[in-house]
C-alpha cells in the first residue's frame, strides 16, 4: 500500500504541475492579447490623429495657397495701374513740352515779324529823310510834318500791337507754367495716393492673413 501511494503521489502532483503550466501558458497567452489588442488600439488610435493633422495640415495649406493667390493678383494689378499712370504722365509731359515749344516758337516767329517791320520803318525813315533833303524847303516841311505824324501813328500801333501781343503770349506762358505745376502736383498726389493704396492693400491682406492664422 506503501508503495501504491508513492507512485500516486508523484502523478498527482506531475498532473498538478501540468495543469499549472497549462493556466500559466493560458494566462501568458491572454496577457500577450490584451497587449497586442492595447497597441492596436493605440496605433489605430494615432493612426487617426495623423489623419486628423494631416487633413488639418492641408486645409491649411489650401487656404495659404488662395491668400497667397490672392496677394499676387493685388499686386498685379497694382502694378498695372501703376504702369498705365506712368504712360499717361509720361503721355502729358510730352504734350506739355510740346505745347511749351509750340508757343516759344510763336513768340520767336512775332518777335521776329516785329523786328522786320520795326526794321522797315526805320528804313523807310532814312529813304524820307534823305528824299526830304532834296526837296523844296516848304513843301519839304508840308510833307515832313504829315510824313512824321503818319509815322507817329504808325509808330504807335504797331507799339499797341507789340504790347498787347507781348501782354497775350505772357498770360498764355504763365496759364501754360500754371498747367505745368497742377500736372506735377496731380502726378505727386496720385504717386502718394498709389503708394497709401498699396500699403492698404498689403496691410488688409496681412490682417487677413493674421485672422485665418488665429482662426485656426
Amino acid at each position: 500500500n506503501f508503495t501504491n501511494c508513492a507512485a500516486v503521489i508523484p502523478l498527482t502532483f506531475q498532473t498538478n504541475v501540468l495543469t499549472e503550466l497549462r493556466k500559466w501558458k493560458l494566462s501568458l497567452i491572454e496577457h500577450h492579447k490584451l497587449e497586442m489588442k492595447q497597441e492596436k488600439e493605440k496605433y489605430a488610435a494615432r493612426v487617426r490623429q495623423l489623419c486628423n493633422e494631416t487633413e488639418n495640415l492641408k486645409e491649411l495649406l489650401h487656404t495659404y495657397e488662395i491668400s497667397i493667390g490672392r496677394k499676387d493678383e493685388v499686386i498685379t494689378n497694382l502694378t498695372q495701374a501703376s504702369e498705365r499712370q506712368k504712360e499717361k504722365i509720361e503721355l502729358m509731359r510730352k504734350f506739355t513740352l510740346w505745347r511749351i515749344q509750340h508757343v516759344k516758337a510763336k513768340q520767336e516767329e512775332y518777335a521776329n515779324r516785329i523786328a522786320d517791320r520795326q526794321f522797315r520803318t526805320a528804313l523807310m525813315k532814312k529813304v524820307w529823310a534823305a528824299w526830304r533833303s532834296l526837296s523844296e524847303e516848304k513843301w519839304k516841311e508840308k510833307v515832313a510834318k504829315a510824313c512824321q505824324l503818319r509815322a507817329e501813328d504808325v509808330c504807335v500801333q504797331l507799339t499797341n500791337d507789340y504790347e498787347a501781343r507781348i501782354a497775350e503770349l505772357t498770360a498764355t506762358l504763365e496759364q501754360t507754367k500754371a498747367e505745368i505745376l497742377r500736372l506735377h502736383s496731380e502726378r505727386e498726389q496720385y504717386e502718394d495716393t498709389m503708394k497709401k493704396a498699396f500699403m492698404r492693400g498689403v496691410c488688409a491682406l496681412n490682417l487677413e492673413a493674421m485672422t485665418m492664422f488665429q482662426g485656426k
